[in-house]
């Protein structure tokens, strides 16, 4: 009956540790996850250096102002340009 006792006992470890090593591996069925790290952000088109909020603030000026054309969009900032550009272009 020892024997046994042991023979179940290292079958249930075996088995214990195949299954710690299939769930810890991560092992699946489906497709495997395609991951981006560092794209930068976008707003409507263009591409941002971080947050976006100079875009924003571009586009929010402009939609303030009530600009449609984007040659009257002017500023210190690229990004607020942009911002501001996307707006008028899509009033027109």
């Amino acid at each position: 009956m020892f024997k046994l006792f042991r023979q179940k006992r290292f079958y249930l470890l075996v088995t214990a540790m195949f299954l710690a090593v299939f769930v810890l591996s991560g092992c699946s069925h489906s497709a495997p996850k395609i991951i981006i790290e560092n794209q930068p952000e976008t707003f409507k088109g263009n591409d941002c250096t971080s947050d976006c909020s100079g875009h924003e603030a571009g586009y929010d000026w402009a939609e303030e102002k009530g600009i449609t054309d984007p040659s009257n969009c002017g500023g210190n900032s690229n990004s607020f340009i942009e911002g501001c550009e996307s707006y008028a272009e899509e009033q027109q």
